[in-house]
């Protein structure tokens, strides 16, 4: 009985059964490559959080960037926000 593996005639042999495995590392990679690609054409990874033009607390960052308000203000009302958002700690807004 001649069977894939039965390299004794000339036939194949037994590596043409790691033929799938190589496929399917092709096929793995190829799908992993592309879909970090397009993660990164659409503006980031997913995993990093993304921060509205309009929030508060952008709108405060942007303020006290600019000078129109001090830090000892900037980090009293960032507390503020940050209890009203349910964040935690002085390092919330970055």
């Amino acid at each position: 009985m001649q069977t894939l593996a039965h390299f004794g005639d000339g036939g194949p042999g037994p590596w043409i059964l790691l033929f799938p495995l190589v496929w399917a590392a092709v096929v793995t990679g190829a799908v992993t490559l592309l879909r970090r690609t397009v993660r990164r054409g659409r503006g980031g990874a997913p995993w990093r959080p993304t921060v509205q033009e309009n929030s508060p607390i952008t709108v405060l960052g942007h303020r006290f960037a600019s000078g129109e308000i001090d830090e000892d203000e900037y980090w009293r009302r960032l507390s503020v926000l940050d209890e009203r958002f349910g964040r935690t700690g002085r390092g919330g807004a970055a």
